[in-house]
């Protein structure tokens, strides 16, 4: 019989392992300079499937033959600016120096009461760049535009690409314009998901961790450490002890992920019924090759990728299986 192999797991990469403290993610890290000013952009998640497609990859095993590849739907309807923070060099760092909200439309009055609102471009056209180090825009999603049943929009910062006078340029030309997925990333690309993972609760050592069941002969509990470890020296318990505590509902992030596709027909990939826990695609979708972070209806924030990664084609689709799960 072969050996039954199982390390404990649990890498101390990830500490503590704390709940989130919202239900999406917030990037504090922008690659710098790109081409494209907008450098993220936020969908819900919709869930799996399978792409059947021709392997174009010149140095593939599989070249020229249909492949089978699990990829994610994210459904992705146009995310309009709320509003635009500026920076100023500080002692420790970048801080806000000034924030401007803009006029606030039905979506965005569910989720925040400004305490000013912008009605004009006067304010925006008497910025200086001279006096800013930095600009990112402040953006929120339409859940009404997809297949939710929520109307409150997510509000949340993005970071810009290129000179500070061309970030104001930027919201000054798109600030009352709602910004689609399909301007700013392209089919092919790499990205950075961000994104809440499942949660589950409190739990034990075994599931956490990976311990392993003590004997049946065992007086203290077989789901549990066997020793605490010493604590003559250092008077405590140290923390790499495995113990019971929150698991998932972590905020991580996936390096590169490939978008397969960005669609506006949500007949291709819409099963009959709906999407499982999700319902039907209404707007504009991306397909990302494998999985991602996150239940169905997770807000997912990706980004230009922080790790580059030369270019890669992507097999020519000839078929999504639309018998999600």
């Amino acid at each position: 019989m072969a050996k039954i192999h199982s390390p404990r797991h649990g890498s101390m990469q990830y500490w503590p392992r704390v709940k989130a403290k919202r239900q999406y993610a917030r990037v504090r890290s922008w690659i710098q300079p790109t081409k494209d000013v907008l450098l993220g952009f936020m969908g819900y998640k919709v869930g799996m499937t399978t792409l059947m497609g021709i392997d174009t990859r010149k140095t593939s095993t599989t070249k020229g033959e249909e492949i089978a590849t699990p990829v994610t739907v994210v459904e992705c309807p146009p995310i309009k600016i709320a509003g635009v923070r500026l920076y100023k060099q500080a002692y420790k760092g970048k801080s806000v120096s000034k924030e401007l909200l803009f006029k606030t439309d039905k979506d965005l009055a569910r989720k925040i009461v400004p305490t000013k609102t912008h009605t004009g471009n006067s304010e925006i056209d008497a910025l200086n760049a001279a006096d800013y180090t930095d600009v990112k825009l402040l953006v929120y999603t339409q859940p009404r535009l997809a297949g939710l049943s929520k109307k409150k929009p997510e509000i949340f910062e993005l970071g810009l690409s290129g000179k500070v006078e061309d970030k104001i340029k930027f919201v000054r030309e798109n600030h009352d314009k709602e910004l689609p997925v399909s301007t700013f990333f392209k089919e092919g690309e790499f990205v950075d998901l961000h994104a809440v993972t499942k949660g589950k609760g409190l739990q034990g050592p075994v599931k956490r961790f990976g311990v392993h069941f003590k004997n049946h002969k065992t007086e203290k509990g077989v789901r549990r450490v066997g020793t605490l470890g010493a604590w003559s020296g250092q008077g405590h318990v140290l923390y790499r002890v495995a113990h019971p505590g929150q698991m998932g509902y972590h905020q991580r992030t996936e390096y590169n992920k490939q978008i397969f596709k960005i669609g506006s027909k949500p007949e291709d990939v819409n099963p009959k019924g709906g999407w499982p826990h999700y319902g039907l695609i209404k707007s504009t979708y991306i397909i990302i090759k494998g999985s991602v972070a996150g239940p169905q209806k997770r807000a997912i924030l990706f980004t230009k990728p922080l790790r580059h990664r030369a270019q890669e084609t992507v097999p020519t689709i000839s078929e999504i299986n639309t018998n999600a799960k």
